[in-house]
């Protein structure tokens, strides 16, 4: 059965709160889906992590760049999963393909937008009335994840 675990981001941005799940995904030795809206986020994301920690290297690219296939984490703007990943992350309030083709479905959002806030709602709904079992995690005042529900 598939995990599905919904990142409520209270203390930090997405840009800082993603980088160290995907760190772990990685040692972890999953492949890692990261949807987003729109293209023109895809391309922010994928300049922030190349850049975002000095000390570190987060190998990703886009469905828009070539070898798609073959990368450990990919990033798109669509439902696809062109490097065949178990693990998806769903961001920004993007519509999921269906969770059934995943290990592992992440939706984080920005608790203070409020259309994220009221898309994760949807899809908490949506999901936990299809029988799914679901976690929600918080962020604490120092940025940590908190198991809430």
């Amino acid at each position: 059965m598939t995990e599905i675990l919904f990142y409520h981001l209270t203390e930090s941005k997405l840009e800082d709160a993603l980088p160290p799940l995907l760190d772990k995904s990685v040692e972890r030795g999953w492949r890692v889906v990261v949807q987003t809206i729109d293209s023109e986020r895809r391309d922010v994301l994928d300049t922030h992590l190349w850049v975002y920690r000095d000390d570190s290297f987060l190998p990703h690219g886009t469905d828009a760049g070539d070898f798609a296939a073959d990368q450990p984490i990919l990033i798109v703007a669509n439902e696809s999963n062109q490097n065949a990943a178990t693990v998806r992350f769903i961001l920004d309030g993007a519509e999921p393909p269906p969770v059934t083709d995943y290990e592992r479905v992440v939706f984080m959002f920005d608790g203070y937008d409020q259309q994220q806030l009221e898309a994760a709602r949807a899809q908490w709904r949506r999901l936990k009335g299809e029988g799914h079992n679901l976690t929600y995690w918080q962020q604490n005042r120092d940025g940590r994840w908190e198991k809430k529900a």
